[in-house]
């Protein structure tokens, strides 16, 4: 199996469906034990998934938003955690590629490293901050010395950093009071992982503290100056509703068949032919078909929107997110419903979807910043 063999978007998804259903036969151990899902990150990489993203003119096959986000939701379908950890891989690299705010040896240099199989994420929470997105200064900094940076401090929600090879680190500059990024390979002397993460939800991202003590990186590391000014809209964050969709599909699936299946003695027949039961089953197609129309249609046009069409759809893909998100959590409850009390059973994954899906509340962006936005949007517009 190779995803760079594949020629069409249909055939990639095809291939990955095969793959996610791996990944649900893992899914359940890696939640128990609150362990991390290597073997799932290694037959992304190994299938050549983690490079999709990757410009062409670096070997990659630079997929659209909207392939990413389908690709996405069927990981999810499988295991959410190991949807959401390799999601912030691809849509930093797709990212970077649309904003080209780095030099571009530095990406080509990361490009090269992530086609032969290195993983990428940004550290920018922190325990004093909270959510970047709210506009907390990083209390993490940076010292200019001969030849570089010396980067001290402590990151939060390390998603993904068991196998994470560079870290893209936001820090204060010393000098400057200036907020920059700094990429930051694994090896770098002093880079340290201190397994937090002890979440209920999404057990399986090993979301663990970053410490950076006295980490040493050269000149060419400063990839990015932070500008106060307002936020760019960024079409890659999608994948995050992508994967509680994906999860929200999951709880879906399990609930028809348990339907099918389930025949208690007080009625003729299963359960799936009771007018009550059709009625929570037609609601979750209608929360589901309104996720994809939503969350298809807003990643089909930035792909078609030029660069300014596209800083104009900051709303847009903020309304997305808040609205999958909240639709899957509906989704998964009436699922839940269907299914009864089995549903709280620790062996049955409902209750393990239940508690995944509610994770997207608290990724960005934030349901009350975009209620916030949208009625900036709906002013402006009106």
């Amino acid at each position: 199996m190779n995803f760079l063999e594949k020629q069409t978007v249909n055939e990639r998804i095809e291939l990955m469906s095969n793959l996610s259903k791996q990944f649900l036969l893992r899914a359940h151990q890696i939640d128990i034990e609150g362990s991390f899902p290597y073997a799932n990150i290694s037959d992304l990489k190994n299938t050549g998934y983690t490079t999709l993203t990757v410009p062409s003119r670096y070997g990659g096959k630079e997929i659209e938003l909207y392939e990413l986000i389908r690709l996405q939701e069927t990981i999810a379908e499988g295991d959410g955690a190991t949807a959401l950890s390799i999601g912030w891989h691809m849509g930093i690299i797709m990212n970077l590629n649309e904003k080209r705010t780095w030099k571009e040896p530095v990406f080509k240099c990361l490009c090269e490293q992530v086609m032969n199989g290195s993983l990428i994420n940004s550290a920018q929470s922190e325990p004093k901050t909270g959510s970047p997105t709210r506009g907390g200064r990083p209390e993490t900094r940076a010292e200019k010395c001969q030849n570089g940076w010396v980067i001290t401090g402590r990151k939060t929600f390390t998603t993904m950093s068991p196998v994470l090879d560079f870290f893209i680190v936001s820090a204060t500059i010393n000098e400057t009071d200036e907020v920059a990024n700094f990429l930051i390979p694994r090896n770098t002397k002093g880079l340290i992982i201190e397994e937090t993460w002890d979440s209920i939800a999404l057990r399986g991202t090993g979301s663990h503290d970053l410490i950076l003590n006295h980490c040493f990186v050269p000149n060419d590391h400063l990839v990015e100056e932070i500008s106060s000014a307002g936020k760019k809209a960024n079409g890659w964050l999608l994948h995050i509703p992508a994967c509680y969709l994906g999860i929200a599909k999951a709880a879906q699936k399990y609930a028809i068949q348990f339907a099918k299946e389930y025949s208690p003695n007080s009625i003729v027949g299963p359960i799936i032919d009771l007018p009550n039961v059709q009625q929570k089953l037609g609601e979750i197609e209608l929360k589901v078909m309104q996720s994809e129309y939503f969350l298809y249609g807003a990643a089909k046009q930035w792909d078609v929107s030029n660069d300014e069409d596209r800083e104009k759809m900051g709303a847009h893909l903020g309304a997305a997110k808040l609205t999958v998100t909240n639709l899957a959590i509906d989704i998964v409850d009436l699922a839940m419903r269907i299914v009864g009390a089995k549903s709280l059973s620790l062996n049955n994954p409902l209750q393990r979807y239940y508690r995944d899906v509610r994770a997207g509340l608290h990724n960005p962006p934030m349901d009350d910043m975009t209620l916030q936005l949208l009625a900036k949007y709906s002013v402006n517009n009106n």
